[in-house]
């Protein structure tokens, strides 16, 4: 499988990433037709207890149903209500099995654990959920800066996307054609760079990272595939 040009369409890698593992989980289902007559989550089983549904529906996309079907599948695999980094890199280990998912999954749990304290919460579940499947193009870009931010002082670094782009390349492992060079998450960097860097001081902030995004066909055409999903 070749990867050439992820640097431009690494939003896609994660949007189809984190679907498919949903959907082998059962987290993400068809909508279910025969719903139950609660107007709320049902919060007695679990440690956690998620938000309220209007206050989840007005902070999403979604309708009370879909919320409804969400939390059941979510309930389904996290009896507690929480998923910490130990389960969510177990997930992405058995999905990938010909590769290393650890460093991935680790980014990518940062990114959907809004409040740093170490598990993914229903409301950080169904938030992230909400933006890269039905947010509009600015909410998914922000999303996808904040992941490559890796630490979050408001800049991409060279290394900060080279540890994202070799955490993509170890998941895959080597099953990729053609044959990639050791040197190939690097020269994908760079050219990230020479597209975003519009100043040419060695870091990516979010304005640049917006504007060549918005202007990139390739990176727009990938922020309409994954519209409903669910």
């Amino acid at each position: 499988m070749g990867i050439q040009g992820m640097e431009l369409c690494a939003m896609a890698v994660v949007v189809l990433l984190f679907i498919a593992v949903l959907k082998q989980f059962g987290i993400l289902e068809p909508m279910s037709m025969e719903d139950s007559s609660d107007s709320e989550l049902e919060l007695s089983t679990v440690r956690h207890q998620p938000e309220g549904l209007d206050q989840l529906q007005a902070q999403t996309k979604f309708t009370k149903k879909e919320l409804q079907s969400l939390y059941r599948g979510f309930k389904n695999e996290c009896p507690t209500g929480l998923v910490d980094e130990d389960t969510f890199k177990l997930i992405y280990s058995q999905f990938f099995p010909q590769g290393d998912a650890t460093t991935y999954a680790h980014f990518l749990f940062n990114a959907f654990d809004a409040d740093g304290n170490g598990a993914i919460r229903f409301e950080d579940f169904v938030v992230g959920l909400s933006i890269l499947l039905r947010g509009t193009v600015h909410e998914k870009l922000k999303w996808a800066f904040n992941l490559y931010d890796i630490n979050k002082d408001g800049y991409i670094t060279k290394e900060e996307m080279l540890a994202i782009m070799k955490s993509i390349y170890d998941m895959m492992g080597r099953h990729t054609y053609p044959i990639l060079r050791e040197d190939a998450p690097l020269e994908h960097v760079e050219r990230f760079f020479q597209k975003m860097d519009r100043n040419k001081d060695g870091v990516v902030t979010i304005d640049e990272f917006l504007e060549t995004c918005q202007k990139d066909e390739n990176i727009m055409s990938s922020m309409q595939l994954f519209e409903n999903v669910i």
